[in-house]
């Protein structure tokens, strides 16, 4: 017998009306709060920026392929990474399956890593994925957007998240890791770079930045969790459960 509530289909019935409209209400407030992300001011990207792509060197400019929207994921994959981040590559197993819908509504989606080209080309393949992933190896674009960290800034403390940050211990990085062991670094090393998202917009041939958010913020972007939000026993995790795709037992 299962220890949950159990009901008649009617009483089942009375209840799930009752949700759909606390669920109608929630979609109304996601509207109102989307139309408050597009009603930000803009900010001047002044700062010219190179990445390396698989097409050669490109500016932020060129990334936008002729559209005039920009989306980036700060894709966790520093110098000294053996391999992405799992948690990243689960997002990016979700949006390596829609980005071609978005550039075909003048949205480009890329992922971002300081990780050189090589290190991430192989990688991408072995995961099988499809979508632009440029490299920001030398540049200045993690840390100017908050997703990667000097060693003074760990010892001394960092914003993130719009907030302040307490430092991270150097004897962290001999702690046991979890993704960071999957990573094959040690934990500050893996803590140099941080998850998230940017926006920019291209208008009369000059870029904006136009919206950030990082860690719960990305929440939404996980392409499991909302399924899972939807199953019987919900998220139901205690901590990171998750790995790379190509690391299940096969189904």
């Amino acid at each position: 017998m299962t220890g949950h509530a159990t009901a008649s289909r009617e009483e089942w019935l009375q209840q799930r009306l009752e949700l759909l409209q606390a669920e109608k209400e929630l979609t109304r407030a996601c509207v109102a709060l989307a139309r408050r992300r597009q009603a930000l001011p803009w900010v001047r990207v002044d700062k010219a920026y190179r990445f390396e792509t698989d097409d050669g060197e490109a500016s932020l400019e060129d990334m936008f392929r002729d559209r005039s929207q920009l989306l980036i994921y700060h894709f966790m994959f520093g110098p000294d990474y053996q391999a992405g981040c799992p948690s990243c590559s689960a997002i990016a197993d979700g949006f390596d399956g829609f980005w071609q819908h978005l550039a075909n509504h003048d949205v480009m989606l890329w992922a971002i890593s300081r990780a050189p080209l090589d290190k991430l080309q192989p990688y991408k393949k072995k995961m099988g994925w499809s979508f632009p992933w440029a490299s920001s190896f030398g540049s200045d674009f993690n840390f100017d957007y908050s997703v990667g960290l000097t060693s003074g800034q760990q010892d001394g403390g960092y914003q993130y998240n719009f907030e302040a940050k307490p430092p991270i211990p150097a004897d962290a990085e001999g702690a046991p890791g979890g993704h960071a062991s999957m990573c094959g670094v040690g934990l500050r090393t893996y803590l140099e770079e941080l998850p998230g998202m940017s926006a920019f917009a291209m208008q009369d041939g000059e870029v904006f930045h136009t919206y950030s958010t990082y860690a719960r913020g990305l929440d939404a972007l996980w392409g499991m969790y909302p399924w899972l939000d939807r199953a019987p026993l919900g998220r139901n995790e205690q901590g990171p459960w998750w790995k790379r795709h190509d690391e299940y037992a096969p189904l």
